[in-house]
């Protein structure tokens, strides 16, 4: 595993988080048969997540960021837990754009840019925090500095980055958010905005072999570790879950999977795991359907 490092810096008044996403982003890529663009554009998002999710101290937190620009690529999903646990999907895993002029894989043209970045944040409470804005680049990277500066009134620097072999494997995939604390003096906006311009994309100081810490210590001579937290794939999906979705289509569909399939299989759309519902099974959620419908019609 590999932990998101929390660290301050500049006499605390920054904030900087960093995360190696190799190995999760290679997860997503093999759950999901991504190509390199899809690749790019889904673990660009992944780490983001990983890390807005690292802020929470109770484990059933959830953020939840979805993307979609009007690129070919469709919507992008993630849902990251204040446990670590982390999934995603996007709309069309066979994207491959490669942008000749830069000699990069072209995520923004992926994504598009005529479109939203929606964060919602739920903490278990009644409402859960939502915000949204426009999409700048479909880049990933910039569209999250912008939200955090207008959704939630922080400047930051947001790096993310994915390289991706030949062989379509995950190379480098790794993240970093650079925060500044409220009151932040002009000498600490200063250095930033200076480091900004020097500073190495991500995915190439992972490639280097750096670790998150090391990249931090490497930008911040001062900068002091606060935490660590784990980050991994898990879909929570199970079969219980899914029967409860069938109990929730109309009737005359699930008395039609009962008397003209037989059957009905439900695969996960975030690791692709199918759940297979025999005839007997589907007439025990009609039954339980229909005696909770009546129920409510009697007490209507």
């Amino acid at each position: 595993m590999n932990p998101i490092v929390i660290a301050e810096a500049l006499n605390k008044t920054v904030k900087i988080r960093a995360v190696k996403t190799t190995e999760l982003v290679e997860t997503a890529r093999l759950k999901h048969d991504l190509y390199p663009t899809s690749a790019a554009a889904l673990g660009r998002v992944m780490t983001v997540g990983s890390i807005m999710a690292s802020e929470w101290k109770d484990p059933e937190a959830k953020t939840i960021i979805e993307i979609n620009g009007g690129g070919p690529c469709g919507s992008i999903i993630v849902h990251a837990k204040g446990n670590g646990e982390l999934k995603g999907l996007i709309g069309d895993p066979h994207i491959y754009l490669f942008n000749e002029q830069t000699g990069k894989l072209d995520v923004g043209k992926a994504v598009g840019t005529n479109g939203y970045l929606k964060v919602m944040k739920d903490l278990g409470l009644k409402e859960p925090f939502s915000g949204i804005v426009n999409l700048q680049s479909g880049e990933i990277g910039d569209d999250f500095s912008y939200y955090f500066a207008i959704s939630e009134q922080t400047p930051s620097v947001v790096s993310v980055g994915v390289l991706v072999n030949t062989d379509y494997s995950i190379k480098a995939a790794g993240g970093l958010i650079i925060q500044l604390l409220p009151d932040a003096p002009e000498e600490t906006i200063e250095y930033v905005e200076n480091l900004v311009k020097t500073m190495k994309p991500m995915s190439t100081y992972i490639d280097e072999g750096l670790t998150p810490e090391e990249i931090i210590k490497t930008l911040f001579e001062d900068a002091n570790i606060l935490e660590y937290k784990e980050v991994y794939w898990h879909c929570d999906c199970s079969k219980e879950h899914f029967k409860d979705a069938l109990a929730l289509i109309d009737r005359k569909d699930l008395v039609s999977l009962i008397e003209e399939d037989h059957e009905a299989e439900i695969t996960c759309q975030y690791c692709n795991k199918t759940y297979h519902f025999e005839e007997a099974e589907l007439k025990e959620i009609l039954e339980k359907k229909d005696a909770v419908e009546n129920r409510e019609h009697l007490n209507s």
